[in-house]
């Protein structure tokens, strides 16, 4: 059970009651998706599909902490995709369109994903 905001303790920057845990690797998984655009077709591409593939599955967690459940589909999909160990080959437009179409769907969802603040429980620290 949370506590009331104006009971809850004011952090440094007046702390809104939630953290964007999944903005970093959104950002992140953004800038390797646009990245891997130049790499589709050489042998570097399978650290592109590793990384994002992480990446995608991180912020479902994330997703899953916040309680925003619509978040999990778009992101398995993204992590099924581009998963190196089983990789579904796709012809290369497909996969230019895919990687287009992945880009917003992982910064949105990095910036719309709010993880709240856990109950502080006496002798443990964040």
């Amino acid at each position: 059970m949370s506590r009331p905001a104006a009971s809850r303790p004011q952090g440094r920057y007046n702390d809104p009651g939630f953290r964007r845990l999944a903005l970093a690797p959104g950002l992140l998984c953004g800038v390797i998706l646009l990245a891997g655009i130049a790499l589709i077709g050489l042998e570097f591409y399978i650290a592109v599909r590793l990384l994002v593939a992480i990446l995608a599955l991180i912020m479902g967690v994330f997703a899953v902490q916040a309680r925003h459940w619509w978040w999990l589909p778009p992101l398995a999909a993204i992590a099924v995709l581009w998963n190196p160990v089983l990789p579904i080959e796709l012809p290369e437009p497909w996969l230019f369109a895919a990687h287009y179409v992945a880009i917003p769907v992982v910064v949105v969802a990095g910036i719309l994903i709010k993880v709240p603040h856990q109950e502080e429980t006496p002798g443990r620290r964040r």
